[in-house]
């Protein structure tokens, strides 16, 4: 699981900090060079893994700290402030318009981020908060996406739109709003073509249909499993498109961690999902 590898290093490292009665510089350096290395094994970014250990160590050495009653506590305390910072501070919402107007969301990612898969785990959680969601179908390229947008839709009780193969991206976005209003659906789900790498068509697709219909949410899939690299992709979309907030996909799989801290800091948006397993209700709100 996510994260569990990464904890037991940061347990072993407070074990140690705690133990000690009063602590030296040289003490806390060299704690925070445990860390370093525990989250740079967790695949967590070289830049954010830098600007993490400077801001602990500028927090931590000081006379407050030093000559504090328990000093291992209190830069336990802080580094474990600094963790929640990175991923996010507090819990982020998706907020929704009103009911009477539409909202759209604009699902984006690399193709096998389970980005369609996500698009129907949101639909799913829409439902019960008494929205009707309605799922689009604006991946052209491959016939395989539309069937299996159509399936989930179908597994969670959702109204899906397509035009199949041969009508662009943004026509296809254009005429799901005017379906949705005709159907009383107030929730519009894009889910756009992925691409085995970021390049720019797929990117010139995106921006143009956000630029045909009035995207509320920019949702970015992130695979947990792709360490490093989503650092790259979520700085690329961000740069490019614009992202509103992140969807963290496949947490529950042999991830390290990393790309959780690495794709918030990078981008200043926040984490609002963990996908947490196959199962179209396996989404969580993600709790730094």
């Amino acid at each position: 699981m996510a994260f569990e590898s990464l904890t037991e290093k940061l347990q072993n490292v407070f074990k140690n900090l705690r133990g000690k009665g009063r602590l030296s510089e040289e003490d806390v350096k060299a704690s925070m060079k445990e860390v370093r290395m525990a989250l740079l094994e967790a695949d967590v970014n070289f830049r954010v893994v830098k600007q993490f250990v400077r801001s602990v160590e500028e927090k931590a050495i000081g006379q407050d700290v030093m000559n504090g009653l328990n000093p291992g506590q209190m830069v336990v305390k802080i580094v474990n402030e600094e963790l929640v910072s990175l991923m996010g501070g507090e819990q982020a919402e998706l907020t929704l318009n009103p009911a009477g107007s539409l909202t759209v969301l604009m699902m984006c990612g690399l193709q096998g981020s389970g980005k369609t898969t996500s698009a129907a785990k949101i639909a799913a959680q829409i439902r019960k908060k008494g929205r009707k969601p309605l799922l689009v179908a604006c991946d052209v390229y491959r016939p395989a996406a539309i069937e299996q947008l159509q399936v989930n839709a179908k597994k969670v009780e959702t109204d899906c739109f397509s035009l199949g193969t041969e009508v662009s991206p943004v026509e296809i976005a254009r005429q799901s709003l005017d379906y949705a209003k005709k159907n009383g659906c107030n929730v519009v789900i894009l889910d756009t073509a992925g691409r085995l790498q970021i390049d720019d068509a797929l990117m010139q697709e995106l921006e143009d249909i956000k630029q045909a219909v009035k995207v509320d949410w920019t949702l970015l899939v992130v695979d947990a499993m792709t360490g490093q690299d989503a650092v790259n992709i979520a700085e690329e979309f961000n740069n490019r498109i614009g992202v509103d907030g992140l969807i963290l996909s496949k947490l529950d799989g042999d991830s390290r961690g990393g790309a959780a801290l690495s794709a918030k800091a990078v981008t200043g948006r926040p984490i609002l999902f963990a996908g947490m397993g196959e199962k179209l209700n396996d989404l969580e709100p993600f709790y730094p």
